[in-house]
């Protein structure tokens, strides 16, 4: 993304002139903080050969992809580097590591893609990452049963062409798809953009493998199971807090042949609101569902929309159908299936009810562009940080009633906590009772201490989050940034419940340290 045209012309004019923010050079590493009788065990399990201290290998393992993670690395501090990388060939040398690490008091934090954005791969003591890439991507596939068993460190760009092959998808597209690994998928309870129609992780699992210091867990038998409470879901989404995920089997599905992608603009982002939860709760759902409030609607118009007279033909166009372009709220539908005829119908028991709500189509050019680069958000943050802005995103998920009050309560405590930001939201994960609220806040980098600046806005955001009674996360996850926030959601007695299960699989908890659960620091 250049900042020398458009990009850079609104920026400067909706948050302000910013000074260049260069990467400093790295801090050598320190050497590794673990004796020769630390790493002798390890080695003893997974062979000298898998049992890495070289700083590549260190840096390599390095995670967080937060703007507190990318402001320490910019300015050169590598000190949650770890202090060596281990990689184990199966669930049983799994946990035998995690024992030996018990049993030697060795933090253990396992890494996947490391595109954790909530400090979940965040550790400065001394510890060991474990690296899965040795446990498999495609393990085995059930055609019949459209059931996947995959490796923890497979990666959606690496799986879904080996699903291709048998003409299955797993669908779970996240903003993360290029890095992150199903693993990670499934520790953080991660919700793909195409959600509304193929599940969140958690609907997709249908059953796991979980090493832990104190043995293995197979867990998920069937389809579904009333054999009491379900043991699976204390696992998705444990961020490694309890265990590291091994294997997961998953829920398959045959591969779209027939994809229809739109756009679509309303009169408000209220308006559209109301359009998403009556075909939420007339369920008559596209599987992609995304709409933009009025700000991001105008920064998507003034980066990639029509220039000149084609934009003034667009005004034109919308203001004839009773849509102000100022005010107007962007949507992106999505239907896919096998069957033509079936995603036809689908597209019209939709669009039934999106006419009663204004709605105006832009037609599938711009369903298509969206599509084609849903995944180039992160790869901006390089050159906004570059450029002196701070850059960062929330999420969280409410009910209707609620929800535009929160959007609106969100925006002003970040606006009331940075100097000229600029704080647009989307919704894109629906549901019949309530929506997710996505916010992407973009303000003047304070580079003389990056990391107090983000914290004072978050802080006030999680503050009007939890006050209404919203989820402290829909998607990100915990880690260590939203642990002290976990109270808020489950109550006191809740996080004994959960200190209680880390207790007995994690007796000396090393596994994860200040992940989910807050911990008094040394």
């Amino acid at each position: 993304m250049s900042l020398d045209g458009a990009a850079g012309t609104f920026l400067r004019e909706q948050v302000g002139p910013a000074g260049p923010w260069r990467p400093q050079p790295a801090h050598a590493l320190m050497p590794s903080r673990l004796t020769a009788q630390d790493l002798a065990p390890l080695a003893a399990i997974v062979g000298e050969s898998h049992v890495q201290v070289d700083d590549a290998a260190r840096l390599a393992a390095t995670g967080g992809a937060s703007y507190l993670d990318w402001a320490r690395h910019r300015a050169g501090d590598r000190s949650d580097a770890p202090d060596a990388v281990i990689r184990p060939g199966s669930a049983e040398e799994v946990v035998a590591i995690l024992a030996a690490a018990q049993d030697r008091r060795i933090r253990v934090v396992p890494i996947g893609g490391g595109t954790s954005v909530v400090g979940g791969l965040r550790e400065d003591r001394p510890h060991v990452a474990l690296v899965l890439d040795r446990l498999g991507v495609l393990l085995t596939v059930d055609e019949v049963s459209h059931l996947a068993v995959v490796g923890p460190a497979a990666t959606g760009p690496r799986l879904e062409p080996l699903l291709a092959a048998r003409g299955l998808t797993l669908g779970h597209i996240p903003q993360s798809w290029a890095r992150a690994s199903i693993g990670g998928y499934v520790a953080t309870r991660s919700a793909g953009q195409a959600s509304t129609g193929y599940g969140r992780i958690d609907d997709m699992v249908e059953a796991l493998t979980v090493a832990t210091p104190m043995g293995l867990l197979r867990l998920g038998r069937g389809p579904s199971s009333a054999a009491g409470p379900d043991l699976r879901s204390l696992f998705i989404g444990s961020e490694g807090a309890l265990g590291v995920i091994t294997d997961v089997t998953l829920r398959v599905r045959p591969l779209p042949t027939q994809r229809r992608y739109e756009a679509v603009v309303f009169p408000s982002f209220a308006a559209g609101v109301a359009a998403f939860r009556s075909i939420a709760q007339g369920r008559v759902t596209a599987d992609v569902m995304r709409l933009s409030d009025e700000a991001e609607t105008r920064t998507t118009l003034a980066l990639s929309g029509p220039r000149g007279a084609a934009s003034a033909a667009l005004g034109r166009y919308l203001r004839a159908r009773g849509v102000d372009v100022t005010q107007a709220s962007l949507a992106i539908l999505g239907w896919e299936g096998t069957d033509g005829a079936y995603v036809v119908d689908r597209r019209r028991a939709t669009w039934r009810l999106l006419k009663d709500h204004g709605a105006v189509a832009l037609g599938r050019r711009a369903g298509e562009s969206w599509r084609r680069g849903r995944l180039d958000g992160p790869y901006l943050r390089d050159a906004l940080m570059d450029a002196g802005y701070l850059v960062e995103t929330l999420e969280t998920a409410i009910d209707w009633r609620s929800y535009l009050d929160l959007h609106e309560n969100v925006t002003r405590a970040i606006e009331d906590s940075l100097v000229s930001a600029y704080v647009m939201s989307h919704l894109s994960h629906v549901y019949e009772t309530g929506a997710s609220l996505y916010t992407t806040i973009i303000a003047v980098a304070d580079q003389a201490d990056p990391v107090a600046q983000w914290r004072l806005a978050k802080n006030a955001a999680m503050e009007v989050i939890v006050d209404s009674g919203a989820t402290v996360t829909h998607h990100h996850g915990v880690g260590r940034d939203h642990a002290s926030w976990l109270v808020n959601e489950w109550g006191a007695l809740g996080l004994k419940v959960l200190a209680s299960a880390k207790q007995v699989v994690d007796p000396h908890g090393v596994l994860s340290p200040g992940v989910l659960l807050p911990e008094d620091r040394p």
